[in-house]
């Protein structure tokens, strides 16, 4: 390199000619690293020679970290410098340091520099993973280097594997989130989205942290990675490096997402040209999804073998499942690896097995290997294989796991290659002003909501949707019509049309009767209809809703159309639905409902359960109009998770005091025979759920289940199912007359919550253990978030958790407390101010997790 001029704007100019050839010379963007590696050394060879010239002794270490650090230096990225002193800074030090930096800016970098000892930058970076991930990649440009091995070193010993590996993976979890959990976001974010550069650097940090590497090559000789995947990602990697240089340059700033207003120019970048079908830009963003999709699916496999080499101590023993796979860690997981290459009949059982059996936790890293792997062997002969095709409708009306199962075969390409159609609209944009998903996320997003209807868990979001599918018969249609309704997108022509014949057919080949058949393909051909209809016409003309309901014809299809509908809208974009939207089309559903003689206005399933409590409630002959009074304080969501005869208990409790101010405790008997069932009813307050969780506690009654409500006006309505201690020795009457003193007293006194007593883990536990989940998304409407806890039993357990939430001040609004034997699976309905930063929930989830361990 020639020297440097000494003038400032000289210098400026230098930089910014150089850049511009560098970006010349790679124009085609054939081969990004190339350019990476030498904007990388023109910026080295600047801050060098400015270094040498400031006058800085050889103690003083100027260190890149960070991306720069890791020698991937973008057109407009930060530098990210670390300037390391012996000791104390002194003020002539820290004046030189700053006029250092102050020139780094004049001329053009944008420099984000900190500056420490060696004593304080290890303190930082065992504080702050954040601070520790950067300077695992501190590359030595000035300064001694015995100094910067011996800070190499030491920064190393820092690590902790397993802490560092849960850090990291936390924070992947919660970053995909933010971009709505799915790489096909129609403007995506290439660093930072699912399947971009993010996620192949945490594979790198984490490998680094174990030791084990820190390039793709290390992994393959390590086995984490194979060969062939290597190939793999390293293309990946350059299709998502190539973009994102291209648009630094085209934007001339920093700029990360592919929003639309770039995709055209970096497509002629790339020199694609529009087709009669698909124009330049959705080629590019084809290209940039089967990437991302390669990634996450890497990433994916990778991150499992990491874990199984920190767990690696014990020898995991492997459960036969049956003649083809075992249960190896919780995992589904393949006897032979080679298995799916000699029987492919196998791709589809390990879907159907993750079903069939929910003790699991997922697939094997080796299982998603094989089944990567073997996706080619699903060709024409597996299609029309008849046990195949039984198989797939096995999975579609399978009780549970559609969503997943589905997302995962589509992750790992074997949807696409079962349903070619449906290959053919992986990766696909569309080109309107609400659809933020491709077409085969938007398809998977709707099945998720059709689903979402069934789950009991979510029946507080659309409870006229969730009333509607517990009736419905044979579900599996609208999973059906839910996957082909937009399949034949892109082809050109009406897609309801062209889908509508793909589906008959499909439906008619995997055995589906022919009313169903017919009633699926019917659907794809109508999924628009009822959604124009109630936007675009007057739906109080009485010939307008006749008209509807003699299109429909009968009942179940009106009833199949509707949940279709609002599903599909949801499945648009998150700010797609809303309330006006929801009841257009749910006053012309009743309207069409009423026209076709089946139904009046009333909600009948919420009817049905009145009227069977109110016949239970006469027999104490209680006056109704007050029992009314009370009811019209509780809406669906309360009718819809109670039964008749709880119901009849909280109307016979509250009905005379529904506006008390005194907190009312009733238990009775379950109806099981076993156990308590206890009725909390008072003004809410904050921190309540933990209360009463906590004094269950104390008075060593096992929470079995819950059910969180809150009235219209104001009061908390909450039921629990409590067994009483083993060794328990009272009448059921003594238990509770105690138990509603003591819940009353608690209630009244209001002090201070306690810290729970900690539990003893039975010796099954100790033994076997079970690995802790966490959880916490936000549900449709954004109003409140779903955590979802998955971990062994042990005494106080809840009551931690509930005592946690209330630290945060996360108030909680519903809760199932599910019990299997040594293993609980919790779900709760929460709200919160912590819940909406990032940070604080990502804390709020490691806190958690250390909580299910303890």
């Amino acid at each position: 390199m020639p020297d440097l001029p000494d003038d400032t704007a000289a210098l400026r100019d230098y930089l910014k000619q150089s850049r511009a050839a560098l970006a010349t010379v790679h124009a085609s963007l054939d081969h990004p690293e190339a350019l990476l590696g030498q904007y990388r050394q023109l910026i080295d060879a600047v801050l060098k020679m400015l270094w040498q010239r400031s006058g800085f002794a050889p103690d003083t270490l100027l260190m890149a970290v960070g991306g720069y650090g890791r020698g991937q230096l973008y057109p407009y990225s930060d530098i990210d410098l670390l300037i390391l002193t012996p000791g104390l800074l002194q003020d002539a030090e820290q004046t030189r340091i700053e006029q250092f930096i102050h020139l780094l800016w004049d001329i053009g970098l944008d420099v984000g520099h900190s500056v420490r000892n060696l004593e304080n930058s290890v303190e930082e970076a065992a504080a702050n993973i954040t601070v520790q991930t950067s300077m695992s990649e501190a590359r030595l440009l000035c300064g001694d280097t015995a100094l910067f091995q011996r800070f190499r070193t030491i920064q190393n010993a820092t690590f902790d594997p397993k802490a560092f590996f849960e850090a990291k993976t936390l924070e992947q979890q919660q970053r995909h989130a933010r971009y709505f959990g799915v790489a096909n976001n129609l403007e995506p974010n290439v660093k930072e989205s699912p399947g971009g550069l993010r996620d192949l650097h945490v594979l790198i940090w984490i490998a680094h942290a174990c030791g084990l590497g820190d390039n793709w090559d290390d992994l393959v000789r390590q086995d984490l990675l194979s060969a062939l995947e290597a190939r793999q990602l390293k293309r990946a990697e350059r299709v998502l490096q190539a973009i994102r240089i291209a648009l630094h340059l085209a934007a001339n700033r920093r700029e990360d997402r592919l929003v639309f207003d770039l995709q055209g120019t970096l497509a002629k970048r790339f020199t694609l040209q529009d087709h009669p079908r698909r124009r330049a830009s959705e080629q590019l963003m084809q290209a940039y999804y089967r990437a991302a999709r390669t990634v996450r699916q890497i990433n994916q496999m990778v991150l499992q073998n990491l874990k199984s080499r920190l767990d690696a101590p014990m020898l995991v023993e492997s459960i036969p499942l049956n003649a083809r796979f075992t249960v190896s860690a919780g995992q589904l997981s393949l006897r032979d690896p080679e298995v799916m290459q000699r029987e492919p009949a196998a791709i589809l059982e390990a879907f159907l097995l993750l079903q069939q059996h929910p003790e699991l936790q997922g697939m094997s890293s080796s299982l998603l290997r094989a089944l990567w792997h073997a996706r080619g062997r699903i060709n024409q002969d597996y299609r029309r294989d008849p046990a195949c095709r039984a198989q797939f409708m096995a999975i579609l009306r399978a009780p549970r796991g559609q969503t997943t199962v589905l997302r995962q075969m589509n992750q790992l390409g074997i949807l696409g290659r079962y349903i070619p159609a449906f290959g053919r609209i992986v990766g696909q944009m569309q080109h309107d002003l609400f659809h933020v998903y491709t077409v085969d996320e938007h398809i998977l997003m709707v099945v998720r909501n059709l689903r979402r209807f069934a789950i009991a868990d979510f029946n507080h979001e659309y409870p006229l949707c969730s009333r509607l599918m517990l009736d419905f018969e044979r579900p599996e249609v609208l999973y059906l019509a839910g996957l082909f309704h937009d399949i034949a997108k892109g082809r050109g022509g009406d897609h309801s049309q062209l889908g509508k014949v793909d589906a008959l057919r499909f439906a008619r080949q995997h055995g589906v009767s022919d009313d169903d058949a017919e009633l699926v393909a019917w659907l794809v051909e109508h999924h628009l209809t009822l959604s124009q209809i109630a936007q675009k016409q007057d739906i109080t003309d009485p010939e307008v809703v006749q008209a509807f309901a003699v299109l429909v014809e009968n009942e179940r299809r009106l009833v199949a159309l509707y949940l279709l509908t609002v599903a599909d809208i949801r499945g648009t974009s998150p700010k797609v639905w809303n309330g006006w939207k929801a009841k257009l089309l749910e006053d012309l559903f009743l309207s069409a409902r009423r026209r076709l003689g089946q139904h009046d206005d009333s909600p009948d399933y919420v009817a049905e359960r009145q009227d069977e409590a109110l016949a239970l409630v006469r027999l104490y002959a209680i006056d109704e109009n007050r029992v009314k009074q009370l009811w019209q304080q509780l809406d669906t969501v309360y009718f819809l998770r109670h039964d008749a005869q709880e119901i009849a208990w909280h109307a016979r409790s509250l009905f005379f005091r529904a506006d008390t101010q005194a907190p009312v405790i009733k238990a009775r008997l379950d109806n099981s025979g076993e156990g308590l069932q206890v009725l909390v009813y008072l003004p809410d307050q904050p921190d309540l759920f933990a209360r009463l969780c906590a004094q269950f506690e104390r008075s060593r009654f096992n929470i079995v289940n819950a059910k969180i409500f809150t009235t219209r006006h104001g009061y908390a309505l909450d039921t629990f199912r409590v067994l009483p201690p083993m060794e328990a020795s009272e009448h059921y009457r003594d238990l509770i007359s105690l138990l509603e003193y003591d819940l009353g007293k608690t209630l009244q006194e209001q002090t201070p919550l306690r810290p729970p007593a900690a539990g003893r883990v039975s010796r099954a536990l100790r033994h076997f253990p079970i690995e802790p989940q966490v959880h916490i998304r936000p549900d449709d409407r954004g109003n409140y978030h779903v955590m979802t806890l998955i971990a062994g039993d042990r005494p106080g357990l809840l009551s931690r958790v509930a005592a946690l939430l209330a630290s945060y001040r996360v108030s909680v609004y519903g809760a199932r407390i599910a019990t299997l034997g040594e293993r609980v699976e919790d779900t709760f309905l929460i709200a919160g101010p912590a819940l909406s930063d990032s940070k604080t929930l990502l804390t709020l989830e490691g806190e958690l997790l250390e909580v299910l361990r303890a």
